[in-house]
């Protein structure tokens, strides 16, 4: 029998009751660290992160819709009230509505590589969007990547050149949800590592 997904208004944040930049302290009821994951998927990392670091508060971003309802029928069921899930386009969100210096970690694992030349300009980690995470992260907050696709790879590390001067690069840590020989124990990343696939891992924090 197919699982009833549940729609929890508490988890679920509604791109048509935002007006201008977000308040974080508003969205989460208190004061407290903000993360947030490009790409949320089914919700694995949040889930995991989230009650590893109940002080911290979580905003996932996902456009696929059963995957975003999916997400916030988990989170809801465990109960975590630091956590709140967006089903909208990550790029429009990132410009129009995160505030400048208001980010502590941006979470990006496993994005979409667009392996073919002729989409790579869909790929998000560019030269655009790279300026609006940087511009959102606090002073010492930081940006982690992780991807199976060296090419796209190359590509993030060519573009974070651009930011040496506010960017240094940092060791990668397992996240809360990672098992042995994994990085963010995400399920994406257990299906590559299945596949006997490398994984390519990126860290930085802003200077």
């Amino acid at each position: 029998m197919a699982r009833i997904l549940k729609e929890y208004p508490s988890v679920a944040l509604k791109p048509e009751n935002l007006d201008g930049k977000i308040d974080f302290v508003r969205v989460f009821g208190r004061v407290g660290p903000v993360h947030i994951e490009i790409g949320a998927g089914k919700g694995t990392f949040l889930l995991n992160q989230a009650r590893s670091q109940p002080g911290n508060n979580f905003l996932g971003i996902e456009w696929a819709r059963k995957y975003y309802r999916y997400a916030v029928d988990r989170i809801g069921r465990w109960g975590l009230t630091n956590v709140r899930i967006i089903r909208t386009d990550a790029v429009a969100f990132l410009a129009d509505f995160i505030p400048d210096n208001s980010v502590e970690c941006f979470h990006i694992y496993f994005p979409d590589p667009w392996p073919k030349k002729r989409h790579h300009k869909r790929r998000f980690i560019c030269p655009a969007n790279l300026e609006h995470l940087v511009r959102c992260l606090k002073t010492g907050g930081q940006l982690k990547i992780a991807t199976d696709h060296a090419d796209y790879f190359e590509q993030i590390k060519t573009v974070l050149t651009v930011w040496n001067e506010k960017l240094q690069e940092i060791d990668f840590l397992p996240t809360a949800g990672a098992e042995a020989c994994e990085w963010v124990g995400t399920n994406f990343e257990r299906k590559y590592l299945k596949d006997q696939r490398p994984i390519y891992t990126l860290a930085v924090r802003k200077m």
